[in-house]
């Protein structure tokens, strides 16, 4: 018995032994780099909030030429003025000038800025609800896939009036096709001859909303989240294995890495989303083209659209979408993770860099 114990202490003390030099080791590490303090003194939530806004309003703002092409393609059926992208570019610009592919901007912006900045806060929030690891690979893409359609929803939800309004202000045209004047000017007519705010006439075309932004979100997060992993995994981590054991592998993706990664995920699942995108402008427009968009319903509205236009009907702007998505999808992504690394008082480490 003697022995045993005098064999069990001597255990005890090595291994107690071993756990100070590891302490004392990464004492010395910490102490070789100081803490660097977060920028901002808020809470992570809010960090949170003005990253995602952040984020919106600058993504949003440097693809508006594309997506007011996109909107007007969507929304044509019998009168076609206009035919492709290049050709909608161009007629934009001789007939309404630069601030023409700017239209209704401002009321984008307005209404990114609380949209994106709801989606990330929420998708930080669920993937805590969820228990998402925020180690890459340690997460699992449907439980990224969840959280990113919890909080797609929880944004539109909120913001979902604006949006109605800035697609009315980008597709009506100059002159006499011009009904709205400014934002106000467009909540106050739309509320004044469609029904006033208990009718949902500011919610028309929400059911498809939601329909198609939940796996929208949902598979942003989920692949661009993904792609990363895949990234870091077959190509970082074998260049630098040993150094990468010790460090955040994450912060060693650089931007250019995280945009191709952003729109390829934006890609990916706008295209699987895309024809309840579309029935969503259309809807959006009932109450002011008369019967062109008079669908009783959004399963009305799809069989409508394939009877009338075949199924192309339902990828009508698709292409201009596209050129969209790739660049904002992955500017949205990159400008939120540097706009939170700076709030946090962080930095995006460059991998190879010496």
């Amino acid at each position: 018995m003697v022995l045993k114990d005098s064999a069990q202490v001597a255990d005890k003390e090595i291994h107690q032994s071993t756990v100070t030099v590891q302490k004392l080791g990464e004492d010395r590490a910490l102490s070789v780099e100081p803490a660097k303090k977060a920028v901002f003194p808020g809470s992570k939530q809010v960090k949170h909030v003005i990253a995602g806004g952040v984020a919106g309003a600058v993504s949003r703002t440097c693809v508006s030429p594309l997506e007011r092409v996109k909107i007007l393609l969507q929304i044509q059926v019998n009168n076609r003025k206009f035919s492709g992208v290049g050709a909608t570019l161009i007629k934009i610009g001789r007939d309404e000038g630069i601030k023409g592919y700017f239209k209704g901007n401002g009321t984008n912006v307005l209404r990114i800025i609380p949209y994106s900045a709801v989606q990330f806060a929420a998708y930080e929030e669920f993937k805590k609800l969820l228990r998402v690891s925020e180690d890459l690979q340690s997460q699992t893409p449907l439980r990224r896939l969840v959280a990113g359609g919890l909080a797609g929803t929880t944004s539109v939800i909120v913001t979902y009036p604006l949006d109605l309004v800035r697609t009315r202000l980008a597709a009506q045209g100059e002159g006499l096709e011009k009904r709205y004047r400014n934002i106000l000017h467009a909540f106050q007519t739309i509320l004044k001859d469609e029904g006033g705010l208990l009718s949902g006439c500011l919610y028309k075309g929400l059911p498809p909303t939601i329909m198609g932004i939940a796996p929208y979100i949902g598979l942003n997060f989920a692949v661009y989240e993904t792609l990363k992993d895949f990234v870091l995994s077959h190509f970082i981590a074998h260049a630098r294995e040993a150094e990468l054991k010790r460090m955040d592998k994450d912060k060693e993706l650089p931007v250019t890495v995280r945009l191709m990664c952003g729109g390829l995920a934006g890609a990916i699942s706008q295209t699987v989303t895309y024809p309840l995108d579309v029935v969503r402008r259309r809807m959006q427009m009932k109450g002011i083209s008369g019967d062109l968009f008079a669908y009783t319903s959004t399963g009305n509205a799809f069989t409508v659209i394939v009877k009338l236009e075949g199924f192309q009907g339902l990828y009508k702007g698709m292409w201009p979408n596209l050129l969209k998505v790739a660049p904002l999808v992955g500017i949205q992504f990159v400008t939120y993770e540097i706009t939170k690394a700076l709030l946090y008082g962080e930095g995006l480490q460059l991998p190879f860099r010496k």
